[in-house]
């Protein structure tokens, strides 16, 4: 299953990770210098929430964006009581 939100389409992005040494011109050093450059994974905070989708209740994986956005339906609370049986 991919890391993906089925509302917004936020997925994993890539970037660069640089690495650096050096003390900064303003603190009266030289200069920082460039040491590495890596690639690293940006990923989206994607949870598996119910919501409602087309009219009835299932789990889909959607980024907190999207809940916080207001694109997500949840159900509504259940308020089941068991009836007690009689006993006779």
């Amino acid at each position: 299953m991919s890391r993906v939100c089925q509302f917004t389409g936020k997925k994993t992005v890539f970037g660069n990770r640089i690495t650096r040494r050096g003390k900064a011109k303003r603190l009266g050093g030289v200069g920082k210098k460039v040491t590495g450059v890596t690639r690293r994974k940006f990923k989206p905070n994607i949870q598996k929430v119910r919501a409602v989708v087309d009219g009835e209740v299932r789990r889909v994986r959607v980024s907190v964006k999207a809940i916080r956005m207001g694109l997500i339906q949840k159900p509504l609370k259940r308020n089941y009581k068991p009836t007690q049986q009689q006993a006779s």
